[in-house]
C-alpha cells in the first residue's frame, strides 16, 4: 500500500543485496525488511549492540585508570563497572526512544492508535540500530582517528533511525528528525543526570 507498486521488486533479490541496499539507507530495503520478511532478531540485536556499547565505554574507562597488578582485587569492582555501563548504555537508549515516540505521538496520533503501531515502530527502531555493530571493528583497530570513527557511526545510527520511522509510518523526512532530535535532547538530559550525580558515563 505505502509503495504504490503492485509487487515488492526486493522479493526477487538476494538477501545481500537487500542488506547493502540498507546499508545505503535506501527506503524500499528497510520496507521489504520491515514489512515483507519475518525476521525476529529485534531484542538479541538490541542486547549485542548494547553489549558493544558498554563494552567500548568500559575500555575508555579501563585506559584512563590502569592497573598493572594481576592479584589486585579493583579488578572485580571493574567488572561491576562494565555492567554498570551496560545499564547506563540501556537507559539511555530507552531515553532517546521515549524522547522519538512522545514526539510522534504528539505531532500524529493518528499514526500512533493502537499498540501494534508502537511495536512495529519499536521494533523497526531496534533494528535500525545495526550500524553500532560497527563499534566492534572500530574498537578491534584502535587508531588516533577512533573519535571520529565513533561520530561516523553514530550519524549514520541517527540515519537508519530516521529511514526507519519515515518507512513504518509513511511520513515526509522532516517528522522523523524532529523526533530524532528531541530523542537526542531526551538521551543527553539523561547523561547529565548520571554526570551530576558523579557517574563515569
Amino acid at each position: 500500500k505505502s509503495c504504490q507498486k503492485p509487487v515488492d521488486k526486493y522479493i526477487e533479490y538476494d538477501p545481500v543485496i537487500i542488506l547493502i541496499n540498507a546499508v545505503l539507507c535506501k527506503a524500499q530495503a528497510y520496507r521489504h525488511i520491515l514489512f515483507n520478511t519475518k525476521i525476529n532478531i529485534h531484542g538479541k540485536l538490541c542486547i549485542f549492540c548494547l553489549l558493544c556499547e558498554a563494552y567500548l565505554r568500559w575500555l575508555q574507562l579501563q585506559d584512563s585508570s590502569q592497573n598493572t597488578d594481576p592479584d589486585d582485587l579493583i579488578r572485580y569492582a571493574k567488572e561491576w563497572d562494565f555492567y554498570r555501563m551496560f545499564g547506563i548504555a540501556s537507559l539511555e537508549q530507552t531515553s532517546f526512544f521515549i524522547g522519538i515516540f512522545i514526539t510522534l505521538w504528539w505531532m500524529t496520533p493518528e499514526m500512533l492508535k493502537s499498540k501494534s503501531d508502537f511495536i512495529l515502530l519499536l521494533k523497526a527502531l531496534l533494528l535500525s540500530t545495526y550500524g553500532k555493530l560497527l563499534l566492534i571493528p572500530a574498537v578491534i583497530w584502535e587508531h588516533e582517528y577512533t573519535p571520529l570513527c565513533l561520530m561516523f557511526i553514530k550519524v549514520f545510527v541517527l540515519i537508519s533511525n530516521s529511514q526507519a520511522i519515515r518507512v513504518t509510518l509513511d511520513l515526509n523526512r522532516i517528522l522523523p528528525w524532529l523526533a530524532i532530535v528531541f530523542g537526542l535532547i531526551l538521551e543527553n538530559g539523561v547523561v547529565c543526570l548520571f554526570q551530576k550525580m558523579g557517574w563515569d558515563v
